[in-house]
Protein backbone atom coordinates (compact mmCIF):
# COMPACT_ATOMS: atom_id res chain seq x y z
CA UNK A 1 0.00 0.00 0.00
CA UNK A 2 2.89 2.16 1.21
CA UNK A 3 3.99 1.68 -2.47
CA UNK A 4 1.07 2.83 -4.47
CA UNK A 5 0.77 5.65 -3.10
CA UNK A 6 4.72 6.52 -3.54
CA UNK A 7 3.67 6.10 -6.96
CA UNK A 8 0.68 8.20 -6.82
CA UNK A 9 2.39 11.19 -5.64
CA UNK A 10 4.98 10.91 -7.90
CA UNK A 11 2.63 10.16 -10.80
CA UNK A 12 0.87 13.68 -9.61
CA UNK A 13 4.14 15.45 -9.54
CA UNK A 14 4.92 14.40 -12.80
CA UNK A 15 1.61 15.44 -13.88
CA UNK A 16 1.88 18.95 -12.12
CA UNK A 17 5.84 19.07 -13.87
CA UNK A 18 4.20 18.47 -17.20
CA UNK A 19 1.56 21.66 -16.66
CA UNK A 20 4.18 23.69 -15.93
CA UNK A 21 6.05 22.58 -18.77
CA UNK A 22 2.87 23.62 -20.98
CA UNK A 23 3.25 27.23 -20.25
CA UNK A 24 4.85 29.52 -22.49
CA UNK A 25 6.14 32.72 -22.46
CA UNK A 26 6.67 34.88 -26.21
CA UNK A 27 8.78 37.38 -27.07
CA UNK A 28 6.91 40.43 -28.96
CA UNK A 29 8.89 43.09 -30.37
CA UNK A 30 7.03 46.62 -31.06
CA UNK A 31 8.21 50.17 -32.86
CA UNK A 32 6.58 52.51 -30.84
CA UNK A 33 6.63 53.75 -27.14
CA UNK A 34 4.34 53.07 -24.68
CA UNK A 35 2.56 56.01 -25.03
CA UNK A 36 1.20 55.29 -28.41
CA UNK A 37 -2.48 54.01 -29.01
CA UNK A 38 -1.19 50.90 -30.56
CA UNK A 39 1.02 49.71 -27.97
CA UNK A 40 -1.62 50.34 -25.50
CA UNK A 41 -4.11 48.65 -26.97
CA UNK A 42 -1.08 45.95 -27.83
CA UNK A 43 -0.38 45.61 -24.16
CA UNK A 44 -4.21 45.01 -23.58
CA UNK A 45 -3.91 42.05 -25.63
CA UNK A 46 -1.28 40.13 -24.10
CA UNK A 47 -3.58 40.93 -21.27
CA UNK A 48 -6.42 39.32 -22.94
CA UNK A 49 -4.25 36.39 -23.90
CA UNK A 50 -3.24 35.29 -20.17
CA UNK A 51 -6.85 35.26 -19.44
CA UNK A 52 -8.14 33.78 -22.19
CA UNK A 53 -5.46 31.19 -22.29
CA UNK A 54 -5.78 30.41 -18.57
CA UNK A 55 -1.88 31.40 -17.87
CA UNK A 56 -0.70 29.11 -20.24
CA UNK A 57 0.74 31.64 -22.66
CA UNK A 58 2.39 35.33 -21.78
CA UNK A 59 3.47 37.34 -24.27
CA UNK A 60 6.54 39.65 -23.03
CA UNK A 61 5.79 43.16 -25.01
CA UNK A 62 9.21 44.80 -26.01
CA UNK A 63 7.80 48.39 -27.11
CA UNK A 64 10.01 51.03 -28.38
CA UNK A 65 11.97 49.58 -30.90
CA UNK A 66 13.83 48.18 -27.88
CA UNK A 67 14.29 44.70 -28.83
CA UNK A 68 14.47 44.65 -32.44
CA UNK A 69 14.00 48.00 -35.10
CA UNK A 70 10.69 48.36 -37.16
CA UNK A 71 12.65 46.66 -40.29
CA UNK A 72 14.49 44.08 -38.66
CA UNK A 73 10.68 42.96 -36.81
CA UNK A 74 9.25 40.75 -39.36
CA UNK A 75 12.27 38.58 -40.31
CA UNK A 76 13.00 38.19 -36.39
CA UNK A 77 9.46 36.42 -36.13
CA UNK A 78 9.89 34.68 -39.45
CA UNK A 79 12.68 32.97 -38.38
CA UNK A 80 12.23 32.30 -34.78
CA UNK A 81 14.23 35.18 -32.83
CA UNK A 82 10.63 36.44 -31.79
CA UNK A 83 7.32 34.74 -31.83
CA UNK A 84 5.12 37.79 -32.33
CA UNK A 85 5.23 41.38 -33.51
CA UNK A 86 3.70 44.59 -34.37
CA UNK A 87 4.85 46.43 -37.91
CA UNK A 88 3.25 49.48 -40.07
CA UNK A 89 2.79 47.21 -43.02
CA UNK A 90 3.35 48.97 -45.44
CA UNK A 91 6.78 50.07 -44.43
CA UNK A 92 7.67 46.77 -46.26
CA UNK A 93 6.25 47.71 -49.50
CA UNK A 94 9.76 46.97 -51.09
CA UNK A 95 9.08 43.35 -50.48
CA UNK A 96 5.65 43.42 -51.70
CA UNK A 97 3.76 45.95 -53.19
CA UNK A 98 0.89 44.33 -51.47
CA UNK A 99 1.90 45.19 -48.20
CA UNK A 100 1.27 48.43 -49.15
CA UNK A 101 -2.28 48.83 -50.87
CA UNK A 102 -3.08 50.73 -47.35
CA UNK A 103 -0.04 53.59 -47.99
CA UNK A 104 -1.46 54.75 -51.57
CA UNK A 105 -3.07 58.37 -50.85
CA UNK A 106 -6.83 58.70 -51.74
CA UNK A 107 -6.85 54.62 -52.76
CA UNK A 108 -9.27 54.49 -49.74
CA UNK A 109 -10.42 57.70 -47.56
CA UNK A 110 -11.77 57.45 -44.33
CA UNK A 111 -12.32 54.77 -41.90
CA UNK A 112 -15.13 53.31 -43.54
CA UNK A 113 -13.04 53.23 -46.74
CA UNK A 114 -10.33 51.88 -44.67
CA UNK A 115 -12.16 48.66 -43.40
CA UNK A 116 -13.00 47.76 -46.57
CA UNK A 117 -9.77 47.97 -48.39
CA UNK A 118 -8.65 45.64 -45.68
CA UNK A 119 -11.28 43.06 -46.17
CA UNK A 120 -9.88 42.88 -49.85
CA UNK A 121 -6.59 43.00 -49.44
CA UNK A 122 -6.68 40.71 -46.23
CA UNK A 123 -7.10 37.32 -47.85
CA UNK A 124 -4.26 38.05 -50.12
CA UNK A 125 -1.82 39.21 -47.32
CA UNK A 126 -2.55 35.80 -45.43
CA UNK A 127 -1.57 33.85 -48.27
CA UNK A 128 1.45 36.07 -48.85
CA UNK A 129 2.28 36.00 -45.41
CA UNK A 130 1.56 32.12 -45.36
CA UNK A 131 4.39 31.35 -47.69
CA UNK A 132 6.81 33.26 -45.25
CA UNK A 133 5.97 30.81 -42.13
CA UNK A 134 3.46 33.53 -40.85
CA UNK A 135 0.03 33.91 -39.32
CA UNK A 136 -1.82 37.57 -39.39
CA UNK A 137 -3.82 38.08 -36.29
CA UNK A 138 -5.45 41.27 -36.75
CA UNK A 139 -4.98 44.58 -38.09
CA UNK A 140 -4.62 47.71 -36.39
CA UNK A 141 -5.45 51.60 -38.23
CA UNK A 142 -3.53 54.79 -37.59
CA UNK A 143 -6.07 57.79 -38.15
CA UNK A 144 -5.89 59.61 -41.46
CA UNK A 145 -2.82 60.70 -42.93
CA UNK A 146 -2.52 64.42 -42.90
CA UNK A 147 0.08 67.21 -44.33
CA UNK A 148 2.50 68.92 -41.92
CA UNK A 149 4.11 72.01 -43.66
CA UNK A 150 5.88 75.29 -42.60
CA UNK A 151 3.59 77.38 -43.44
CA UNK A 152 -0.22 77.76 -45.11
CA UNK A 153 -0.08 76.29 -48.46
CA UNK A 154 -2.93 76.76 -51.82
CA UNK A 155 -1.10 74.37 -54.21
CA UNK A 156 0.71 71.14 -54.70
CA UNK A 157 3.04 73.38 -56.58
CA UNK A 158 4.32 74.85 -53.40
CA UNK A 159 5.67 71.65 -52.25
CA UNK A 160 8.46 71.61 -55.04
CA UNK A 161 12.14 71.17 -52.77
CA UNK A 162 10.46 70.70 -49.50
CA UNK A 163 12.52 67.81 -48.12
CA UNK A 164 9.67 65.42 -47.61
CA UNK A 165 9.70 62.69 -44.65
CA UNK A 166 9.27 59.30 -46.25
CA UNK A 167 8.59 56.47 -43.95
CA UNK A 168 7.65 53.55 -46.91
CA UNK A 169 8.20 53.49 -51.04
CA UNK A 170 4.38 54.85 -51.25
CA UNK A 171 5.41 58.21 -49.59
CA UNK A 172 8.55 58.25 -51.40
CA UNK A 173 6.38 58.44 -54.90
CA UNK A 174 4.12 60.75 -53.16
CA UNK A 175 7.35 63.43 -52.35
CA UNK A 176 8.76 63.19 -56.04
CA UNK A 177 5.52 63.55 -57.18
CA UNK A 178 4.37 66.22 -55.56
CA UNK A 179 8.03 67.96 -56.84
CA UNK A 180 9.58 67.40 -52.99
CA UNK A 181 12.85 65.68 -52.31
CA UNK A 182 12.12 61.90 -50.33
CA UNK A 183 14.09 62.01 -46.89
CA UNK A 184 13.49 58.16 -45.57
CA UNK A 185 12.95 59.31 -41.84
CA UNK A 186 12.15 56.35 -39.18
CA UNK A 187 9.19 57.05 -36.40
CA UNK A 188 11.92 57.54 -33.74
CA UNK A 189 14.16 59.71 -35.93
CA UNK A 190 11.75 62.50 -36.69
CA UNK A 191 12.22 65.43 -33.77
CA UNK A 192 15.82 64.80 -35.08
CA UNK A 193 15.05 65.13 -38.40
CA UNK A 194 13.09 68.10 -38.68
CA UNK A 195 15.26 70.19 -36.01
CA UNK A 196 18.45 69.31 -38.75
CA UNK A 197 16.71 70.70 -41.57
CA UNK A 198 16.89 66.82 -42.98
CA UNK A 199 13.17 67.34 -43.18
CA UNK A 200 10.39 70.03 -44.06
CA UNK A 201 7.40 68.54 -44.07
CA UNK A 202 5.52 64.88 -43.43
CA UNK A 203 2.64 63.20 -44.73
CA UNK A 204 1.19 61.46 -41.20
CA UNK A 205 -0.86 61.00 -38.80
CA UNK A 206 -1.99 63.57 -36.05
CA UNK A 207 -1.49 60.66 -33.29
CA UNK A 208 2.31 60.21 -34.75
CA UNK A 209 2.49 64.43 -34.81
CA UNK A 210 1.34 64.21 -31.11
CA UNK A 211 3.96 61.91 -29.93
CA UNK A 212 6.68 63.24 -31.81
CA UNK A 213 5.51 66.70 -30.14
CA UNK A 214 5.19 68.54 -34.25
CA UNK A 215 4.37 71.76 -32.96
CA UNK A 216 7.96 72.61 -31.93
CA UNK A 217 9.14 72.36 -35.46
CA UNK A 218 6.27 72.37 -37.97
CA UNK A 219 3.28 75.48 -37.93
CA UNK A 220 0.60 74.04 -39.92
CA UNK A 221 -1.73 70.18 -40.28
CA UNK A 222 -3.83 69.72 -43.07
CA UNK A 223 -6.58 67.41 -42.56
CA UNK A 224 -6.40 65.25 -45.70
CA UNK A 225 -7.25 61.56 -44.43
CA UNK A 226 -5.07 60.66 -47.47
CA UNK A 227 -4.99 57.44 -46.12
CA UNK A 228 -5.02 54.82 -42.77
CA UNK A 229 -1.82 52.98 -43.05
CA UNK A 230 -2.42 49.69 -40.45
CA UNK A 231 -0.20 47.64 -38.52
CA UNK A 232 -0.42 44.23 -38.41
CA UNK A 233 -0.06 42.09 -35.37
CA UNK A 234 1.10 38.42 -36.55
CA UNK A 235 2.67 35.43 -35.05
CA UNK A 236 5.26 32.71 -36.11
CA UNK A 237 3.25 29.77 -37.63
CA UNK A 238 5.23 26.95 -36.01
CA UNK A 239 5.24 28.71 -32.71
CA UNK A 240 1.69 29.19 -33.10
CA UNK A 241 1.11 25.55 -34.06
CA UNK A 242 3.03 24.83 -30.84
CA UNK A 243 -0.02 25.66 -28.54
CA UNK A 244 -2.24 23.51 -27.42
CA UNK A 245 -5.76 23.73 -29.58
CA UNK A 246 -7.29 25.87 -26.13
CA UNK A 247 -4.84 28.69 -26.02
CA UNK A 248 -4.99 28.43 -29.95
CA UNK A 249 -8.56 29.56 -29.54
CA UNK A 250 -7.84 31.87 -26.92
CA UNK A 251 -5.25 33.63 -28.65
CA UNK A 252 -7.32 34.08 -31.75
CA UNK A 253 -10.32 34.93 -29.61
CA UNK A 254 -8.34 37.87 -28.25
CA UNK A 255 -6.54 39.05 -31.01
CA UNK A 256 -10.31 39.50 -32.89
CA UNK A 257 -11.44 41.42 -29.56
CA UNK A 258 -8.19 43.56 -29.82
CA UNK A 259 -8.80 44.21 -33.82
CA UNK A 260 -12.39 45.41 -32.76
CA UNK A 261 -11.12 47.86 -30.13
CA UNK A 262 -8.01 49.32 -31.97
CA UNK A 263 -10.22 50.33 -34.77
CA UNK A 264 -12.44 52.24 -32.25
CA UNK A 265 -9.56 53.23 -30.20
CA UNK A 266 -7.98 54.82 -33.28
CA UNK A 267 -11.31 56.89 -34.55
CA UNK A 268 -10.90 58.58 -30.79
CA UNK A 269 -7.31 59.07 -31.26
CA UNK A 270 -7.87 60.98 -34.90
CA UNK A 271 -10.17 63.34 -32.89
CA UNK A 272 -7.75 63.53 -29.88
CA UNK A 273 -4.62 64.00 -31.51
CA UNK A 274 -6.12 66.70 -34.15
CA UNK A 275 -7.77 68.74 -30.49
CA UNK A 276 -4.08 68.68 -29.21
CA UNK A 277 -2.14 69.84 -32.52
CA UNK A 278 -4.19 72.85 -32.25
CA UNK A 279 -4.47 73.45 -28.49
CA UNK A 280 -0.56 73.30 -29.07
CA UNK A 281 -0.26 76.44 -31.77
CA UNK A 282 -0.93 73.92 -34.68
CA UNK A 283 -2.86 75.70 -37.36
CA UNK A 284 -5.73 72.48 -38.21
CA UNK A 285 -7.15 73.24 -41.60
CA UNK A 286 -8.60 71.75 -44.36
CA UNK A 287 -6.98 72.06 -47.85
CA UNK A 288 -8.53 74.39 -50.29
CA UNK A 289 -9.92 73.20 -53.46
CA UNK A 290 -7.03 73.60 -56.12
CA UNK A 291 -4.66 72.07 -52.97
CA UNK A 292 -7.08 69.31 -52.79
CA UNK A 293 -7.38 68.93 -56.46
CA UNK A 294 -3.95 68.70 -57.18
CA UNK A 295 -3.67 66.30 -54.05
CA UNK A 296 -6.03 63.85 -55.35
CA UNK A 297 -4.46 63.81 -59.04
CA UNK A 298 -1.14 62.51 -57.69
CA UNK A 299 -3.18 60.13 -55.92
CA UNK A 300 -4.81 59.08 -58.70
CA UNK A 301 -1.39 58.59 -60.73
CA UNK A 302 -0.18 56.72 -57.19
CA UNK A 303 -3.38 54.20 -57.50
CA UNK A 304 -2.81 53.72 -61.08
CA UNK A 305 0.97 52.96 -60.24
CA UNK A 306 0.53 50.64 -57.78
CA UNK A 307 -2.04 48.71 -59.43
CA UNK A 308 -0.02 47.64 -62.22
CA UNK A 309 2.68 46.84 -59.99
CA UNK A 310 1.31 44.88 -57.60
CA UNK A 311 0.16 42.99 -60.68
CA UNK A 312 -2.93 40.29 -60.41
CA UNK A 313 -2.80 40.86 -56.68
CA UNK A 314 -3.35 44.37 -56.86
CA UNK A 315 -6.08 44.10 -59.12
CA UNK A 316 -7.87 41.59 -57.21
CA UNK A 317 -7.85 44.14 -54.38
CA UNK A 318 -8.67 46.83 -56.06
CA UNK A 319 -11.96 45.21 -58.10
CA UNK A 320 -12.93 43.99 -54.70
CA UNK A 321 -13.05 46.91 -53.30
CA UNK A 322 -14.40 48.56 -55.64
CA UNK A 323 -17.26 46.09 -55.39
CA UNK A 324 -17.73 46.61 -51.61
Amino acid sequence: MRKFFSAMAVGLALTGMSGLATAQTWDMPLPYPDNNFHTKNTRLFAEDVKKATGGKLTINIHSGASLFKMPEIKRAVRTGQAQMGEILLSAYGNENAVFEADGVPFLAVGYDNAWKLYQAQKPVLEKLLAEEGIKLLYAAPWPGQGLFVQKEISSVSEMKGEKFRAYNAATSRLAELLGAVPTTVQYAEVPQAFSTGLATSMLTSAATGVDVKAWDFLKVFYQTDAMHPKNIVFVNQRAFDGLDKASQDGLLKAAAESEKRVWEASKKEAEATVKALGDNGMKVLKPGAELQSGLEKVGATMVKEWTEKAGANGKTIVDSYNKM
